[in-house]
C-alpha cells in the first residue's frame, strides 16, 4: 500500500529541493519541512487516549498520543529526516540501520544496526529520502520484523513505481507515504528526475 501526499506547499518545496542550485543547508531545511508534511499524513490514524487537562479557567477534555513510536532512519540520508519526526513526537524512540548500496548491483549491504528493545506493540517508522529499487527498505523491514515489529510505516520524499512494487510484493502489509512518485529509474538505479544523491546533497559531500 502506498500514498502520495499531495499539498501545494509540498509541491512548492519539492521544486526547491530538486533544484541543483540548492546547497546542502537549504536541502537539509527542505528535507525536514517536507518530511513533516508527509508524516502529518502518515500519523493520522495513530491511537489516542482521553485525558483531562487543567487550563487557567477550567478542566478541558483532551486527547494525547497513546502509541509507542520507533523511528528508524536508514543511514546516512535518513538522518536528515529524523528531527522532523521527533519534533512531532518527541517521545519517539530511535533505531538505526546502516545500509550501503553496491553501485554495480544496487544491492544493499548491512554495516550497522541498533534497535530499541520491545518494539512489537508499537509503530515502527522507517525513514529514507529516496525509495529507489526498494532493496534497502526491504532489508530494513525484514530487520524490524525479525525483532517482532508488526506495524511498520515507510516515509520517504521521492520514490518510483519499481520501488513501490518491490516493497509491496515483499511486504504488502507495510504502508508507504511519499511526497512524490517519480516516473522511473535510470540505468544506474537512480530515481529520475529525483533529487540526485540525497546523502551527498544533505551533507555537502558531492
Amino acid at each position: 500500500m502506498y500514498e502520495e501526499v499531495k499539498h501545494p506547499c509540498i509541491q512548492h518545496k519539492l521544486a526547491l529541493i530538486r533544484d541543483v542550485g540548492s546547497g546542502h543547508k537549504i536541502f537539509r531545511e527542505l528535507a525536514t519541512e517536507i518530511t513533516m508534511f508527509v508524516c502529518y499524513e502518515a500519523l493520522k490514524n495513530i491511537r489516542l487516549k482521553d485525558v483531562d487537562v487543567e487550563t487557567p479557567l477550567a478542566v478541558a477534555k483532551c486527547q494525547m498520543i497513546d502509541e509507542d513510536i520507533v523511528v528508524v532512519p536508514i543511514l546516512r540520508a535518513g538522518i536528515g529526516m529524523l528531527d522532523a519526526i521527533l519534533s512531532l513526537i518527541p517521545s519517539a524512540r530511535v533505531g538505526f540501520v546502516g545500509l550501503e548500496r553496491d553501485e554495480e548491483t544496487a544491492l544493499p549491504t548491512t554495516y550497522y544496526k541498533k534497535m530499541p528493545r520491545q518494539i512489537r506493540d508499537g509503530i515502527s517508522i522507517i525513514v529514507d529520502p529516496m525509495l529507489a529499487t526498494g532493496g534497502s527498505t526491504i532489508a530494513a523491514i525484514r530487520m524490524l520484523k525479525e525483532q517482532g515489529a508488526e506495524r511498520i510505516l515507510v516515509v520517504c520524499i521521492v520514490t518510483c513505481p519499481e520501488g513501490l512494487k518491490a516493497v509491496g510484493d515483499a511486504y504488502p502489509d507495510v504502508h508507504i507515504y511519499t511526497a512524490s512518485i517519480d516516473p522511473e529509474l535510470n540505468d544506474k538505479k537512480y530515481i529520475v528526475p529525483g533529487l540526485g544523491d540525497a546523502g551527498d546533497r544533505l551533507y555537502g559531500t558531492i
